[in-house]
């Protein structure tokens, strides 16, 4: 059984830190506070905090704060970072204009 299974234990409450405004994700600008805090709020995994807060999410997918932010959530939770499952990265994604799918330039005859 997983140590995160059990969510009603209790990992203490929150304490501000001064290092909390620290920016841990700066593609999304989530400081170090706002992981801790959604930690205290009921988010225990990787995947809930980048779906709450978007750390992980911007143009680097993860790259820069990957490892810190799983160190942070390890360290609230007082457990080891290794059992803590890492969020599946994807390609960065950009949008594009709809002209560029469209390319009117060219004569399709169907």
């Amino acid at each position: 059984m997983n140590e995160l299974s059990n969510r009603s234990r209790d990992i203490g409450e929150f304490i501000p830190q001064p290092d909390d405004d620290m920016i841990v994700c700066r593609c999304e600008e989530v400081t170090k506070g706002e992981i801790r805090r959604a930690v205290h709020d009921g988010l225990w995994t990787i995947a809930e905090i980048r779906r709450y807060l978007r750390c992980g999410m911007g143009l680097c997918q993860g790259q820069t704060c990957a490892k810190l932010v799983k160190s942070i959530v390890a360290r609230e939770l007082h457990v080891s970072p290794a059992i803590l499952e890492p969020a599946t990265s994807r390609s960065p994604m950009r949008p594009v204009e709809m002209h560029v799918f469209a390319d009117e330039t060219e004569d399709t005859d169907l």
